[in-house]
């Protein structure tokens, strides 16, 4: 769609983590260099927390990209809401090896024997654990458990874990001491600065092959950066959306009020609506009041909701009709419509 208009290769924003696009903030950079550093120490853990869509997945990506020619033998894990026993039977799965159906102790022998084989076979075992938060405690510790299986003075298994905030409260907990006193390094990622959102938004547009078209105004990105808070996940969304904006109203050129228009619109289809009052409660007593409708405030208020909700219906309706115009060419013709 809008990448023949622009002279694109790629779709520059795209939700799904890709290492080929990964922007080294400053904050990336640190965390980047805290999983290197626990790299070289060969043990403990390594925590990164951040809020959802600050770029943990992509961290860790980027990380796999790079020792995926190197001796680590790698298994990634995203939990869900896993107890104890579910997480360790779906550690060894991600090993590769067979769970379902053994004991506890069966699979703790099972990964002991695979992992401690891998040692003395040059390898390095790492597990990364995304979206720690969902571990519950008892599974916490079952990870460090695991990190009590060695191989002489070596350790068998080091772990990553990547968590939303909430993570880090888990490890505050008093039973997490001992795990704790294993936590080599921790960073905690936080979203990117006014300069660094410009920065990112070029460096993923330049590696989807950008060369100037469409061009953004200073203002446009004061805008993005206001709206979505600096959080990449965010900025790729609204991103995608101006381009595709752009696209549809053939702009070479996109300003703060077309990034906002397209804000107003993202509102919309959230269906984003004010609070709605409250009716008084009715009286807990005998021959009480019945409940006051609502008030006129109230219901001029639900109705200009409901109005800039079928406004911004038709304003999507409306940019798509050029769109569908531009499809039903291309189809009929077999070329681009100028």
């Amino acid at each position: 769609m809008y990448e023949s208009f622009y002279h694109l290769r790629d779709k520059p924003f795209q939700l799904n983590p890709d290492p080929r696009f990964f922007f080294a903030s400053r904050g990336h950079k640190r965390a980047f260099a805290y999983l290197e550093y626990g790299l070289s120490l060969g043990e403990g853990f390594i925590v990164i927390t951040g809020d959802v869509g600050a770029g943990k997945t992509t961290l860790a990506r980027n990380l796999l990209k790079k020792l995926e020619n190197g001796s680590y033998l790698i298994a990634q894990l995203v939990s869900t809401q896993l107890d104890a026993d579910d997480a360790l039977r779906s550690i060894a799965a991600a090993f590769g090896l067979q769970a379902e159906g053994t004991t506890k102790s069966g699979v703790l022998k099972n990964l002991e024997d695979y992992l401690r084989l891998a040692v003395r076979q040059g390898q390095r075992p790492l597990l990364i654990v995304d979206e720690a938060q969902n571990l519950d405690r008892r599974a916490v510790e079952e990870l460090r458990m695991l990190s009590n299986f060695h191989e002489g003075d070596k350790p068998l298994l080091q772990s990553f874990l990547l968590g939303q905030p909430e993570f880090r409260d888990t490890l505050q907990s008093p039973e997490m001491l001992q795990l704790r006193q294993r936590v080599i390094a921790s960073y905690h990622l936080g979203p990117l600065d006014r300069v660094e959102t410009t920065q990112y938004i070029t460096h993923r547009l330049k590696t989807a092959g950008w060369q100037g078209s469409p061009s953004f105004s200073e203002d446009a990105f004061d805008t993005i950066f206001q709206f979505t808070n600096g959080v990449p996940r965010r900025i790729n969304t609204l991103c995608d959306r101006v381009l595709l904006f752009g696209y549809l109203e053939e702009r070479p050129h996109l300003d703060s009020i077309a990034v906002q228009e397209v804000i107003s619109d993202l509102q919309q289809e959230v269906h984003y609506q004010r609070p709605q009052e409250r009716a008084p409660a009715a009286l807990d007593t005998l021959g009480a009041a019945p409940q006051v409708p609502l008030s006129a405030a109230t219901d001029s208020a639900l109705a200009e909701d409901m109005e800039a909700r079928l406004g911004g219906i038709e304003r999507s309706v409306n940019r798509l009709i050029p769109l569908v115009r531009k499809v039903l060419y291309t189809v009929t013709t077999g070329k681009e419509n100028e």
